[in-house]
């Protein structure tokens, strides 16, 4: 099964995106950073969603990622599903912190139990057959809506929204042009996919 090993994030300053990072969240080896000019406007069609046990944890990131010079797209709140927050890093990414529980269970921790990089699509059945022809494993569909690939063992799973759908849960305008300015590493590279993403083979 194919698997997403690290995710490049494009950034003008790459000593500055790295202290935000590790201040905020302290991500590990899935992330690397990589200097670029590219011109890129608005939304730059994905996110990147880090899930965890509980609302206090949620809490106590998106508290020191704001505390990092995040800015706030959407406050930490209940929802149907559970309890999440999304902010834009100085880079411009957005991240999102989610758990599933809307209760708490215990002290908050710094503990990331998944991570998921959510892709804005033209059109999610495409993408999806794209995606599984290049090895990826369906881990849920939703038809047009949403479609997570990925397997327990993947560092990274990667879900499929439509790009408008993806703005709106990030809290912002679906219009941007130029580079996503990202890069993923996977064991399904190199190629660029239909809507310009650029994934490129992962050599840890």
């Amino acid at each position: 099964m194919a698997t997403i090993e690290f995710v490049t994030i494009e950034v003008a300053d790459t000593t500055a995106a790295d202290r935000f990072c590790t201040a905020a969240f302290g991500v590990g080896s899935w992330m690397r950073l990589r200097a670029s000019e590219a011109a890129t406007t608005g939304f730059r069609g994905f996110t990147l969603s880090l899930i965890v046990s509980q609302p206090a944890t949620v809490d106590s990131f998106v508290g020191s990622a704001l505390d990092a010079g995040a800015t706030s797209l959407k406050p930490a709140a209940k929802s149907l599903w559970g309890y999440g927050g999304v902010v834009q890093a100085p880079d411009g990414t957005i991240w999102t912190v989610a758990s599933l529980s809307k209760k708490d269970t215990g002290l908050a921790t710094r503990r990331v139990d998944d991570v998921v990089l959510q892709l804005g699509v033209a059109d999610v059945a495409a993408s999806k057959r794209l995606y599984v022809d290049r090895g990826f494993a369906v881990a849920k569909s939703y038809g047009r809506r949403y479609v997570e690939l990925g397997t327990p063992s993947s560092p990274v799973k990667l879900a499929l929204y439509r790009r408008r759908a993806l703005a709106k849960v990030a809290g912002v305008s679906a219009e941007g042009t130029g580079s996503h300015r990202l890069a993923i590493g996977s064991d399904a590279g190199p190629f660029t996919d239909p809507d310009g993403f650029v994934w490129e083979a992962a050599s840890l």
